[in-house]
């Protein structure tokens, strides 16, 4: 058991925040405010930090309450700063008051400690099991002219070198009070020595890695389309320019939340970084009347001295083991198929079997129906909203089709795209005004649909009820939940003017609630994210769907980088892969099936293609590909991530996954161009016990390396050379699966 604590100094006003791994400390300022001291390894427990609070007079500084003039709420850093007292920076909360006044001054009034960690109301977070695993400190501050009070919660972890944040704005004045910012975390680094990470992209090439080196002003990502986008992800990594994957220091910032955010790093004129994670302001405005509360989402920070492998496996064991949840958290995906790309539209009953009936013999687990089984759908133009099975492609329904799905020893699965609907279906017909629009415009549409106003509970009452019913009558052991679009004109027409800033927020707890009940209610059936592929692939819905479809990209060559750029934060069990056919969907690429193959294997594994129309030799290897997942599956989804070599650095892609007890792993390797009379290469690997000898065996080996201890294969490497330059070229897009046991 690892040491934990949340000390207090009565005689400094300091808290520290402390486990094995990680220190935090903050305190109460002179003039009441919240005061950061110190984020980072852990150091030595004392009484009195102060020597971390420096002072200064500044010519340009603003004083409140100072004599001396040696305190400025911008030359200290803030714990969560506010703007209009000298702190210019941008502001973690922004509140109004009814006479038109933003200034906060929110003072420390008490604090609690507790064992354990509260749930966040209506919102995903991460939890813990046994009240022995984390404590929390809730720290309460109080602006006595407004009312407005921000508590300010943080849970450290005993295992994790991690720290769980949020905040809670309440009004306890007796005025209206109109919120425009309230992030979740805010954090006020001494100096801006860092390069920021970002994972950014769009639909197809989500989460590519860009680096770059903090400057004055504002760096930042973020999203206003509702969800969290393919175009930028609510993940932010600081590391130290020399800082790679396997030494330096590194701060990870991750928003648990599905909806608009913004991460960015403020760094001033005196050099303080201020970094901000939390809800989108833009277009955020929450009304508090008295007695009233606002609760942010959950933001997670984490923090290394080794590296950026080590920041990545505290976000993947946090995340899988404590904010995942369910059945599924602790068993291995199924292999399933789903006939999307096999069929698009173009489906009848018998054709589904036909397919469902080769992947079986080829022994997939799971088959998945995906788009076009329901109302009048037979394009994307029509039948989004009506949830009940078209009898003219499925005779029986659901239900028959699903017993004879389960009759051939597959498990039945369906795709589901519930916030939206069709201009040309039951439901809008009979509720045109369930639909978010503003007034006098025309709604955008986008893929021809509408998103349906999820703020409004008779809404999500009214989908929960139909898809509820196909979950009590068929057999269904999965749901695909699909999200395919931005939202536009985002107006409710249940809400008064003065609270339409609210229907972004709104419209996602509407999200987090049909989940809730749907999850509860059917805790046996696996739940997998989609929002055009990556567009929603965030923390938040990982607390509902322990897995989420990674990108619509199902080329093998671009999904390195996407799985790799999402391996950063995410676990390998949450990132869905699917080997499709070629020429590839999205591309027209043509990669080799055992390319497709050996990237997929590092994700829930499955097919997106029909079996049948492949040749008798591809059949055969991939019957050898599912083989080789259902014996290592729990290795693949659950073993610790090592990224070694990276797609946006050179040719060699190439990565692994370790067993818990280090006894056995799995290298990826992969090369996209051929080489022409090539060097000799070795790949260093990670993760492994010195002194246990492996046995490898697997992928192209050069000379007799069929033993190695661990040390020989981390410090001198795993050979890869090609093994003569007069064998026949692999060709272009090439992998290689090797397999070590001690």
């Amino acid at each position: 058991m690892g040491e934990m604590n949340i000390r207090f100094s009565e005689s400094s006003k300091t808290f520290h925040l402390y486990n094995d791994w990680i220190s935090y400390i903050l305190k109460v300022l002179e003039d009441g405010r919240l005061g950061q001291l110190y984020f980072g390894k852990r150091i030595h427990v004392k009484d009195d930090y102060d020597y971390l609070y420096e002072k200064t007079h500044r010519s340009m500084s603003a004083y409140t309450g100072d004599e001396d003039q040696m305190v400025s709420p911008g030359d200290a850093r803030q714990e969560y700063g506010t703007y209009g007292s000298g702190d210019f920076k941008q502001p973690a909360a922004e509140i109004y008051q009814e006479n038109g006044a933003y200034l906060t001054n929110a003072v420390y009034v008490s604090h609690t400690v507790q064992a354990g960690k509260p749930k966040l109301p209506g919102l995903p977070a991460t939890y813990t099991e046994e009240d022995g695993e984390a404590m929390t400190l809730s720290v309460k501050l109080l602006d006595p002219v407004s009312g407005a009070g921000i508590c300010l919660r943080y849970t450290i972890f005993r295992d994790r070198a991690c720290i769980a944040r949020s905040a809670v704005i309440s009004n306890e004045g007796s005025g209206r009070l109109r919120l425009t910012a309230a992030m979740s975390l805010c954090l006020d680094l001494p100096d801006s020595d860092y390069e920021m990470l970002q994972f950014s992209g769009a639909w197809s090439r989500e989460r590519h890695l860009h680096t770059r080196h903090l400057e004055p002003g504002i760096q930042s990502v973020g999203s206003r389309r509702g969800h969290s986008s393919h175009e930028h992800n609510p993940f932010l990594i600081l590391k130290r320019p020399h800082a790679d994957e396997f030494q330096g220091e590194a701060m990870g910032f991750s928003l648990i939340y599905s909806g608009n955010f913004l991460a960015q790093a403020e760094v001033d004129g005196h050099d303080m970084t201020r970094v901000l994670l939390g809800i989108h302001p833009d277009n955020f405005c929450w009304i508090l009347e008295p007695e009233d509360a606002f609760q942010t989402p959950e933001a997670v920070m984490a923090y290394t001295d080794r590296g950026l492998n080590a920041l990545s496996q505290e976000f993947h064991r946090l995340y899988w083991t404590r904010l995942a949840r369910g059945a599924w958290r602790d068993q291995p995906s199924p292999i399933l198929l789903n006939n999307w790309e096999a069929t698009y539209f173009d489906i009848s009953e018998e054709k589904l079997l036909r397919i469902a009936g080769k992947a079986r013999e080829c022994g997939v687990e799971l088959f998945v129906l995906d788009d076009g089984w329901f109302g009048g759908r037979r394009s994307d133009r029509a039948g989004l909203g009506d949830w009940t099975p078209c009898r003219d492609i499925l005779p029986e329904g659901l239900t028959g089709l699903a017993e004879k799905i389960e009759a051939m020893g597959l498990k039945f699965g369906v795709w589901i795209e519930p916030e939206m609907v069709n201009e040309d279906s039951d439901l809008y017909r009979a509720h045109p005004d369930w639909i978010l629009k503003t007034p006098g415009y025309p709604a955008s549409k986008s893929r021809h649909q509408w998103v349906l106003d999820f703020s409004r509970q008779e809404v999500v009452d009214a989908v929960y009820a139909m898809i509820a019913r196909l979950l009590r009558e068929a057999k269904i052991s999965y749901i695909k939940w699909d999200m395919n679009r931005s939202i536009t004109e985002c107006f409710s027409a249940a809400l008064p003017p003065e609270r339409q800033g609210e229907v972004f927020h709104r419209y996602i707890l509407g999200v987090y609630d049909l989940y809730e009940r749907l999850t509860s209610e059917f805790p046996h059936v696996l739940f997998e994210s989609c929002a055009s592929g990556g567009a929603r692939f965030d923390p938040g819905l990982l607390y509902y769907a322990p897995q989420g479809w990674t990108s619509d990209d199902t080329d093998a060559a671009e999904r390195l980088k996407i799985q790799y750029g999402t391996s950063f934060c995410y676990p390998v069990r949450s990132m869905g892969a699917h080997v499709s056919a070629v020429p590839n969907h999205q591309l027209g690429r043509v990669t080799p099936l055992k390319t497709r193959g050996a990237v997929a294997c590092f994700g829930t594994f499955g097919y997106e293609l029909d079996l049948n129309r492949l040749t008798e030799e591809e059949i055969e290897e991939v019957k050898r590909q599912i083989a080789f997942v259902k014996q290592y599956r729990r290795l693949l989804q659950y073993g610790t991530f090592y990224r070694l070599k990276s797609p946006f650095e050179g040719n060699i892609t190439a990565w692994m996954a370790v067993s818990e007890d280090r006894r056995e792993a799995v290298v990826g390797w992969y090369r996209m161009l051929s080489v022409v009379n090539g060097p000799f290469t070795r790949l260093p690997l990670a993760g492994l016990d010195p002194d246990l000898c492996y046995r490898i065996s697997g992928g192209q080996k050069a000379g007799a390396q069929d033993s190695c201890y661990g040390d020989e294969l981390m410090q001198i490497g795993l050979i890869t050379s090609d093994r003569s330059h007069e064998v026949p070229p692999a060709g272009d897009f090439e992998a290689r699966l090797f397999v070590l046991k001690a």
